[in-house]
């Protein structure tokens, strides 16, 4: 894959994108509908509506679908109104916002003031970036096409009430998001070798952030950082106290441009992703890499490579992207112990570039982009699959599933290693035909083990980092569950579905089959087995969540009616055939 020497060109659909009103509007009700009022069956589906009543607030809601779901999933269309005592009114975001809101404190107890202005703010970016759509230009190359799939994400997460929420300066944004197309020069440091502190798995690993620039006097090392952050830094007075001693040196940016990923803060140069942290709020967290967080990626590198190895060869089409290395600034602070704000702010991570793992002639998709409810860009599966008929769909689609649940399923039951496979932790690598023939996995800040499989890994760490490692069996599964089968398997799904309605029930049967098979050759776990039998799925509570102001690891989990048992999903079929 060749390297990015010039900023990709920005790719966009064409027009007939939803407003921000309606992406709002919609985003909210999927939330209320999953977390809310479908458990407390306080909604229904009747006359291509759906209807559904916050009961505490005493409002009932109504919305065109353009399509149903049978995991409750639905595709809306239009503006929602609310019932009013002259029948229907149109009911804007703001007030949905608000019923929401009243809603929620009515349900917990709990009050939420910022809630309210975050999902103005998500608001105002999906605005923003609906102004950045351009008329539809195809990628001429495998890695413009791949960080078009990176820069397509306009509208975010469609169970997440504040998909889009963020702090910082808009102007900043413009420059450094992906949603704009972003690809920039880092800043760069030179930095007394004494006041770096860096660990890796492999002494070659921390190679490409000392390729970055050649011109670092004896007696430093260099930190590449990300200017955004650098600029956020830059009146920490301890950091201005080195740069005035000469403990650092400010040597600009320069070198190759890297390009902003759908996470933001990750960038990529066409060769290694650098994961830097971001003294910006996004969705829910602040995106900096925790102390902890820094060590934990290196650790899990070491602990995970005997399962990566049998994985890998157990399933030659997946991987995983390591994470070999992080290089950070350790100035000390009062104490003498280093200063945290700059250590953690300063952290940078460096994560296999795709020339690593990529399997010969396969362009990588970015998942997300592939499953989006619409087509903000050319990696859509409705460019993918452009003109092709069902049975073509059908097809892809088993093929994917072959590459991507077996090694997910294999790396729990096998080895205690939870994967967080959620749409924007997956690359899709299709051959020329544009059909699946890898699959890649990122991101080990999500990953965990199953503490019983790796007791001598993980005493081999201070508590510190090993605590933040672990999940028990139970909450692992259903972090595996949900993140493979609610947020990935069938948001893809769904996008398929859209394609060709008559055949949601017998995509899902394509599910259970993959499921089944790989059941047969594994043994059946209890866990497995259940979930064939038609359990509810664990679906994570994202309004909850942010309602109740928790971290990500602390999320709860509200359960969905299963599209899996094998008899609603045959008389499905025969019904829409």
């Amino acid at each position: 894959m060749p390297s990015l020497t010039h900023p990709p060109a920005r790719t966009a659909a064409p027009a007939g994108l939803p407003t921000a009103d309606e992406v709002v509007a919609h985003t909210l009700l999927n939330c209320l509908l999953r977390e809310v009022s479908g458990p407390e069956h306080q909604s229904v589906v009747t006359d291509g509506r759906l209807l559904l009543r916050l009961p505490r607030r005493g409002v009932l809601l109504r919305v065109a679908l353009r399509r149903s779901s049978l995991l409750g999933a639905h595709r809306f269309t239009g503006p929602v109104s609310e019932q009013s005592q002259g029948g229907w009114a149109e009911l804007d975001w703001r007030r949905l916002a608000e019923y929401t809101h009243d809603e929620l404190w009515l349900r917990t107890g709990v009050r939420n003031e910022e809630f309210l202005e975050q999902i103005a703010s998500s608001h105002q970016a999906v605005g923003a970036a609906l102004l950045t759509v351009r008329a539809d230009q195809a990628p001429d190359d495998r890695l413009s096409a791949y960080l078009a799939s990176e820069q397509s994400l306009l509208f975010g997460h469609r169970f997440h009430p504040t998909p889009k929420a963020r702090t910082g300066d808009p102007r900043a944004w413009s420059a450094y998001a992906p949603e704009a197309g972003a690809a920039f020069p880092l800043r760069h440091l030179a930095v007394r070798t004494h006041l770096v502190a860096e660990e890796f798995a492999d002494p070659q690993a921390v190679a490409p952030l000392d390729r970055q620039r050649a011109d670092v006097p004896d007696g430093y090392r260099l930190l590449p950082a990300h200017p955004w952050q650098y600029q956020t830094l830059s009146g920490h007075p301890a950091l201005r106290a080195a740069l005035a001693d000469g403990d650092i040196l400010d040597l600009g940016p320069g070198g190759q441009p890297f390009a902003a990923t759908a996470s933001v803060r990750t960038l990529y140069d066409g060769q290694t992703f650098l994961k830097f942290s971001l003294n910006v709020r996004i969705t829910n967290c602040l995106r900096k890499n925790s102390s902890y967080e820094l060590s934990g990626a290196v650790a899990l590198t070491r602990a995970l490579a005997p399962a990566l190895a049998d994985l890998t060869r157990r399933f030659p089409g997946s991987a995983v992207l390591r994470e070999p290395a992080y290089r950070t600034l350790a100035l000390p602070g009062p104490d003498g112990t280093p200063d945290r704000a700059l250590f953690e702010g300063f952290g940078v991570i460096v994560r296999e570039g795709l020339p690593r793992r990529l399997a010969p002639g396969t362009t990588p998709l970015l998942a997300g982009a592939v499953a989006d409810e619409y087509p903000t860009g050319p990696a859509h599966i409705s460019r993918l699959l452009a003109g092709a008929d069902e049975q073509r769909a059908l097809a892809w689609w088993s093929a994917y599933l072959g590459l991507l649940l077996p090694p997910v399923l294999a790396a729990y039951f096998d080895h205690g290693l939870v994967l967080e496979p959620h749409l924007q932790n997956v690359l899709i690598c299709v051959d020329g035909d544009g059909m699946p023939a890898q699959v890649l996995f990122r991101d080990l800040e999500g990953t965990k083990l199953v503490p019983e499989y790796h007791a001598e890994a993980l005493a081999a760490l201070t508590p510190e980092v090993a605590g933040p490692l672990t999940y028990d069996a139970q909450r692992g599964w259903d972090r595996v569950v949900y993140c493979l089968l609610v947020n990935h398997v069938a948001e893809l799904l769904a996008a398929l579905a859209d394609l060709h309605p008559r055949a949601e029930a017998e995509l899902w049967g394509r599910v259970r089959d993959t499921l089944r098979a790989y059941a047969d050759r594994s043994g059946c776990p209890p866990r497995l087995a259940a979930l064939l039998a038609g359990v509810p799925l664990p679906a994570k509570a994202n309004l909850l969540t942010r309602w109740e102001r928790k971290a990500d690891r602390e999320a709860g989990y509200v359960r969905l009616p299963s599209p899996l048992v094998e008899d609603v999903l045959r008389d499905t079929a025969g019904s829409t055939r």
